[in-house]
């Protein structure tokens, strides 16, 4: 059956376990998949392919590295900042229209940011960008959690998530070669219509109906709107915060993203500097350990699902491990060795791991929160993870750039990943009694 066939005039009901995905066909899920997940792909794209400008740009109009890494940090800002207003819009309004919406607002600020005539209209347009892009994680998130079962939801999750280094990939790889051969505004402003089309054609995707967070209510009689219109803001924030496990995924997903968007904005910067490469060739280099961060969010989440299966909290023992890793290696590649072949070899590895808790963190913030509130839940997971990971990194690390070099400020950062690992370990001893609650009371 074709994903855009449906009758969208009868919504999905999810059962108590939070599923629609018996009441559709495994074919249609995955076809809502490819779709939710493309328009991320045009989003992460859009994001990241301002790094391979960064040259042209500090050369033009003579920007210090803080106000290159203040280029990818508003995007994270404003995202956070709008975060949740968004998401409780998808849950009120409904996941399939927020999601069109978002799409198609970023499409339009990354036309803007290629017409843009100076540093603050560029500033400007960037974080009209983040203001779409802000509602497209929770709402997408939301309705691929009802579309597959709990046993998928970290390796759904983490494969959507993985958009994110697979549309870093492309960015950095298209907007090196890109930029060299056309100039930055055309790289920017490249990718802004492709977005549009595929907001448009996303509107004929089915959304669905959730179950009433109360016990004992009728959990086929409202849709998402009603039930999640009669929580207010603060009910709404009690009810996401209360979990321990949740509140330690919040801050360990937000300090491993701090390491990932330093990574990700300043490695095709270094390479310049530091191996002498043209941003085409730099790209490609960086482009390759941002891939790694690619197929390492889809295996860990795979990994985590499986290892989960007879004991659930492994699920986030995997993302701590690998952040212990990937700080040793970092360190050890930024910190103890010069520039060459040994050096990248070790960030390239660590590109793998790098991205270990992108789908996984939020995948168990679902796990442990009302259906009806999965939206709201992932935009918390936004909010947090941007304002605190996502907006901190690319700005912290051009100001250590600005006063000690980047070399340096690419040895310390990984230090994060440190923290991220101790968060992780902490939610993982309270995920079983939450996931129990959650069930007990769906069961009511």
């Amino acid at each position: 059956m074709s994903v855009l066939s449906w009758n969208r005039k009868q919504p999905l009901v999810l059962d108590a376990s939070g599923s629609a995905a018996h009441l559709v066909s495994r074919r249609y899920a995955w076809g809502v998949f490819a779709m939710v997940f493309a328009l991320a792909l045009t989003d992460y794209i859009d994001r990241q392919i301002i790094v391979s400008t960064f040259p042209y740009l500090k050369k033009e109009w003579g920007l210090s590295d803080t106000a290159l890494g203040a280029l990818m940090s508003v995007v994270s800002i404003t995202i956070a900042v709008c975060a949740l207003p968004a998401a409780r819009l998808a849950d009120r309004w409904g996941r399939v229209k927020s999601v069109a919406a978002m799409g198609g607002l970023w499409s339009i600020a990354t036309i803007g940011c290629a017409l843009s005539g100076n540093y603050a209209q560029l500033l400007a347009s960037r974080a009209l960008l983040g203001t779409g892009e802000a509602g497209y994680g929770p709402a997408g998130g939301a309705l691929l959690a009802g579309y597959f079962p709990q046993r998928l939801r970290a390796t759904v999750m983490s494969a959507f998530q993985a958009a994110g280094p697979l549309g870093a990939v492309l960015g950095v790889l298209l907007g090196g070669v890109m930029t060299v051969h056309w100039g930055w505004r055309v790289t920017l402003g490249a990718f802004g219509v492709p977005g549009l089309l595929l907001a448009l054609v996303f509107r004929r995707v089915r959304d669905y109906r959730t179950p009433a967070v109360a016990a004992g209510a009728d959990r086929t009689a409202a849709p998402p709107a009603a039930q999640a219109g009669g929580i207010g803001l603060r009910a709404t924030l009690r009810e996401l915060s209360r979990t321990r496990t949740a509140t330690w995924c919040y801050l360990g997903g937000a300090l491993n993203l701090m390491v990932l968007s330093t990574v990700y904005t300043w490695l095709p910067a270094y390479l310049g500097r530091a191996y002498g490469l043209t941003a085409d060739k730099a790209g490609a280099k960086a482009a390759l350990v941002i891939l790694a961060g690619f197929f390492g969010a889809i295996a860990s989440g795979y990994l985590a699902d499986r290892w989960a299966a007879t004991r659930p909290r492994r699920r986030l023992l995997v993302p701590t491990g690998l952040a212990l890793v990937t700080a040793a290696l970092l360190c050890t590649a930024f910190g103890a060795l010069a520039p060459g072949g040994l050096q990248f070899g070790l960030v390239l590895a660590a590109g793998f791991p790098l991205a270990a808790a992108l789908g996984t963190a939020p995948a168990v913030v679902v796990d442990v929160v009302p259906p009806s509130l999965r939206a709201t839940a992932i935009g918390m997971v936004v909010l947090v993870q941007n304002l605190f990971g996502l907006a901190v990194g690319p700005v912290l690390t051009g100001w250590l750039s600005d006063a000690f070099g980047l070399r340096t400020a690419l040895g310390v950062m990984p230090l994060f990943c440190v923290g991220g690992a101790v968060a992780l370990w902490l939610a993982s001893r309270t995920y079983e009694r939450d996931l129990a609650n959650v069930a007990a009371a769906a069961s009511r």
